[in-house]
């Protein structure tokens, strides 16, 4: 092979292998403001950090690039949206050690998705989480308070069957009709699901941006969307709620991520 063409050859894995690693490995925070007129006085200015889709990622030492980015956000509370781990890696250091440093920051609520389901370790998980002092809301609710005001925190445990997954968050939003209601569920494609419930603000993941990134798509493909995913990034507006969708921090089946860097999100609500 003539030594020019070799080297360019070289010099393009390079530059290719750089770029993948920046693109996989550089977090960046997005930011949104979320208006309704139920949000009380006393959580204007709130802040909501979306952590999703970890899949067993490590983010340096320690996960210090993760951490660095959530405290930076400075966050009222921490959201996590499911697949902290992946179901075919499921040592849970790098999940734990993350909770580790992240319940020093803000108190952290959770929710699971598929790939805990999926694996053989969901009772340890949530055994870890509780004794770590994570507020586990599978297929439960609690009440934050701000000096006499509250909103509503929902979660669901990710879908097992349909009817059991909308009666759970059916009867949730019922026995709080009179708070804001934000719901942590995994699953974007359920939208409607969300929206016709009563939730006001709904956070999930499960999309990973679409993993590669194209002009004027939202990614090639999504989990359960299928090609051409519609669901995959961004705060959505829909008829009586909205919905933040992360692109995740990690990668399960497919290696890495293109034009779609790893994502935590910052929601500051607001009232009207």
């Amino acid at each position: 092979m003539n030594r020019n063409i070799f080297k360019f050859l070289a010099c393009s894995i390079c530059v290719a292998s750089a770029f993948l690693y920046w693109q996989d490995n550089h977090i960046v925070i997005t930011e949104y403001k979320y208006e309704n007129e139920k949000v009380p006085k006393n959580f204007e200015g709130f802040r909501i950090v979306q952590v999703s889709d970890l899949q067993n990622k490590k983010f340096y030492k320690n996960q210090s690039s993760l951490i660095k980015k959530v405290k930076k956000a400075n966050p009222d509370i921490i959201v996590i949206t499911g697949d902290i781990i992946d179901a075919n890696r499921t040592n849970l250091e790098n999940a734990f050690m993350f909770i580790d440093k992240a319940k020093s920051i803000a108190p952290i609520y959770y929710a699971s998705g598929n790939h805990e389901n999926h694996s053989d370790k969901y009772d340890e998980i949530i055994e870890g989480l509780s004794l770590r002092g994570v507020h586990i809301l599978e297929n439960k609710y609690e009440h934050i308070e701000r000096n006499g005001e509250k909103i509503a925190i929902l979660g669901l445990r990710d879908i097992r069957t349909s009817l059991d997954f909308q009666n759970a968050l059916y009867d949730m939003v019922n026995e709080n009709d009179d708070y804001l209601k934000i719901l942590l569920s995994h699953r974007p494609e359920l939208y409607y699901m969300y929206d016709d419930s009563g939730v006001d603000l709904s956070f999930t993941g499960h999309a990973h941006g679409g993993q590669i990134r194209l002009p004027f798509t939202d990614g090639l493909f999504a989990p359960n969307q299928g090609f051409l995913p519609k669901y995959t990034s961004g705060i959505r507006h829909f008829e009586n709620s909205s919905m933040v969708i992360s692109r995740g921090l990690g990668n399960s089946i497919f290696p890495f991520r293109i034009f779609n860097r790893p994502e935590i999100t910052v929601t500051t609500l607001y009232s009207k």
